[in-house]
């Protein structure tokens, strides 16, 4: 048996029809777009440029934040010819099984699942943290957690995670309509915060754009703190300088994941080869324009001093420090919503790779079955909302930030790398869209999501480095035993179009 055995394109695609492991294709260019900027625009937008700007880059930020869109656009890219090649539900694990072999697909699987996991817990953790602050600005003393049993219980988490698992047990449709109607709310606020910020601008704040280079504190003995880069390298921690913008774009790329995400839903696409394609980049190129505007204004209306200074740096800090209080409550609000439909996107995503992986074998195959009347995942969505609420209701997360990010960066290398290799062993396949440039952008995608990973914390790869020996454990174990392509001999030259019989 094995492990660079691959799935053919045929065969994933005669899967996708097997009765009660289907879905219904009901989505179009317009419900893909709202979901890439459902799920990226979050509370990122109103944080992660001001953590950035105090703590590395200053405003160079802006351009942190272009690398960090660069980066992400190189690697949509690879997703988009490959979702138009191969629509079916499983986003990268799929592709890289297509491509790459069944090991690594398995690891890219496990890779996504530790992504919208942890991502989905986080950010329901938070979600219920700042709903008692928007009570709490209308006057109304409503904790954030409640004590069952002896356990602080962050109700909140449970009760956004419990409305969208049922939500999308339902019906993909009608949560994307939901998702539609809070994410056209959270753009407009973000928008009129643009636009107030905009006149308490000051040219001197830009000035120096790119701050020179100083040492940050803690030194070599904070090892865990340091990027593995300057630990490997033995490099003094810094900040600020063209290092600084280069880990400004490690952080502020958090803002940009989830489009990933939008491409496991490609086999509930309707005329997925051109329909997948137009809706990611056109999420993309609206999410890119309303960080970089996010970022102008942040940086032009306060020193990055300011911002360095604060405890915990955001665009409410920004308007604090020129005296307009009363935008933090509106920010506050605007929070609230961009966090309400990055958990649905999340939930989602989870799922459909939870649910690919089960109808292979690698995972139990009773978690593929699909509902007969809604045709969802709907035993999988269901655990997978219970999983993320128990997290996030019961447990610390902020310890599993990062992890979010190393999650999606090794999964966009494999994606990149797997579009020379897709072109080369399968030629015959026309997919509406083609990566220009190839294989010279797919590698440079790849390159830049590695270095982007090499400025993410040892700490950070230590946790990621067990989170892959327990999945490896679990894929030998298990996974490899009973795969169906592995049961049934089949390799890359032989899977074909086969017939599926269970």
């Amino acid at each position: 048996m094995s492990l660079m055995r691959t799935k053919s394109v045929e065969s994933s695609i005669a899967d996708s029809a097997e009765d009660h492991r289907s879905l219904k294709r009901s989505l179009g260019t317009w419900d893909l777009t709202l979901m890439g900027i459902a799920v990226a625009v979050g509370a990122g937008i109103f944080s992660v440029g001001a953590r950035a700007a105090g703590d590395f880059a200053g405003p160079s930020v802006i351009l942190s934040f272009v690398l960090a869109a660069v980066t992400c656009g190189l690697a949509i890219m690879c997703y988009a010819e490959f979702a138009s090649a191969v629509p079916v539900a499983g986003s990268a694990y799929t592709f890289t099984y297509a491509t790459l072999g069944e090991l690594l697909a398995w690891i890219i699987g496990w890779d996504l699942i530790l992504e919208m996991l942890t991502a989905a817990a986080v950010i329901a953790k938070y979600w219920g943290i700042y709903l008692s602050s928007v009570f709490d600005l209308a006057g109304i003393a409503v904790p954030d957690t409640v004590s069952i049993l002896g356990l602080q219980v962050s109700w909140g988490a449970f009760l956004i995670v419990a409305i969208f698992t049922a939500l999308l047990v339902v019906g993909t449709k009608l949560s994307s309509r939901v998702s539609g109607v809070f994410t056209v709310l959270k753009v407009a606020v973000v928008l009129f915060v643009i636009v107030v910020g905009a006149f308490f601008i000051r040219a001197e704040n830009y000035t120096p754009f790119l701050p020179a280079s100083e040492p940050t504190t803690g030194g070599a003995s904070d090892v865990w703190a340091q990027s593995l880069f300057s630990f490997a390298t033995g490099a003094e921690p810094a900040r600020y300088g063209v290092f600084g913008l280069l880990a400004g774009a490690s952080l502020v790329f958090f803002a940009f994941i989830g489009f990933d995400v939008v491409a496991t839903s490609a086999e509930e696409v309707k005329n997925p080869q051109r329909t997948l394609p137009r809706g990611i980049f056109a999420g993309l190129s609206v999410v890119t324009v309303l960080y970089v505007l996010v970022a102008l204004v942040l940086t032009g209306m306060v020193p990055y001093t300011v911002l360095a200074e604060a405890e915990d740096p955001s665009l409410a800090t920004a308007f604090v420090s020129v005296g307009a209080e009363w935008a933090a409550q509106v920010i506050s609000i605007g929070i609230l919503l961009g966090l309400t439909t990055v958990i649905m996107v999340l939930l989602l995503g989870l799922a459909r790779v939870v649910f690919a992986m089960s109808r292979d074998g690698l995972l139990p195959r009773g978690l593929s079955r699909t509902s007969d009347v809604h045709k969802t995942p709907a035993r999988v969505q269901i655990i997978a909302g219970v999983v993320v609420a128990l997290i996030a209701g019961l447990t610390d997360v902020g310890v599993l930030e990062e992890m979010i990010n190393i999650g999606t960066l090794s999964a966009f290398v494999l994606v990149s790398l797997g579009i020379p290799v897709l072109r080369r062993k399968r030629p015959d396949i026309v997919a509406a869209f083609r990566v220009p440039l190839s294989p010279f952008l797919p590698i440079l995608s790849a390159v830049l999501c590695i270095w982007l990973m090499l400025n993410l914390t040892t700490l950070t790869w230590v946790r990621f480095l067990i989170w892959l020996a327990i999945g490896l454990a679990i894929y030998f174990l298990y996974g490899r035993r009973h795969s169906l392509l592995g049961r049934e001999g089949l390799g890359a030259e032989g899977a074909g179009a086969r017939s599926v019989s269970r």
